[in-house]
């Protein structure tokens, strides 16, 4: 069975315009609804999907960080060849390391990341979920469960480089948050699975914006845009957006 790839996602609805990222091993249907809501509330949203994501995890380790740095930046101009000249982002998980990266590299309106790690301490996590994404996507291709465990295994062996470009990208940018000047609202899930949570409160004390906010929510886990909160996440985004000194209005 073929599996339908994922697309990269425009919304158009008003001037002000949101990037929205997702994260490692994901793709646009980690933001999908968050941009449909930011839609209805009249803001623009765009979301790309980076090289090797969205597809069998065989491409994906043959991908690295750089890359996916590229396609954000490529998606950051995307808007302003669009018209969009404030633009703020929001990123699930490596997205918003990724969107940090671009507060200190490119002008942003605002930040907002989301249960984004700020200590790659959470390898056997990451590797974890890596397996788990590899094994579910070759399901959903219909292999039989002995052909699945090979290919698994097969790709375990031949991850470890993506790991380190995780690792690596991860720690230049919390070298660096310290630069960020743009309002920031930073988003961490209390149940989160996959990362230290202290990850939260460090990129909070770290920026330097003036504006900032930390909102915790208690019930979710780690893929928060999906989550049993993800209303409330939705309208607590939105608030803080409404609250920005926007130039288009």
């Amino acid at each position: 069975m073929k599996v339908v790839q994922p697309k990269p996602f425009t919304f158009e609805a008003g001037s002000r315009a949101v990037l929205l990222l997702h994260g490692f091993t994901g793709h646009t249907a980690d933001v999908r609804m968050l941009g449909r809501f930011l839609e209805k509330k009249g803001y623009t949203s765009h979301a790309p999907i980076y090289r090797g994501h969205g597809a069998p995890p065989e491409e994906l380790i043959e991908t690295n960080a750089d890359q996916w740095w590229e396609d954000v930046k490529n998606a950051y101009y995307h808007l302003r060849e669009l018209g969009y000249d404030e633009i703020a982002v929001a990123g699930l998980s490596l997205g918003g390391v990724l969107g940090l990266k671009l507060a200190y590299s490119e002008k942003v309106k605002a930040v907002i990341p989301m249960c984004s790690p700020m200590f790659f301490d959470n390898e056997t996590q990451l590797t974890k979920g890596f397996k788990l994404f590899s094994k579910e996507y070759k399901q959903l291709e219909g292999k039989d469960q002995a052909t699945i465990q090979q290919e698994v295994e097969s790709l375990m062996e031949r991850s470890g480089e993506v790991f380190d470009q995780v690792e690596n990208f991860i720690n230049g940018v919390r070298g660096e948050i310290d630069t960020i000047y743009a309002p920031a609202l930073v988003v961490q899930a209390r149940k989160d699975e996959m990362i230290n949570t202290e990850s939260a409160d460090y990129i909070y004390e770290n920026v330097e914006s003036d504006k900032k906010e930390i909102k915790w929510y208690e019930e979710s886990g780690h893929v928060i845009t999906m989550g049993k909160e993800k209303e409330k996440l939705y309208e607590d985004i939105y608030e803080f957006l409404e609250s920005l000194d926007w130039k288009n209005d």
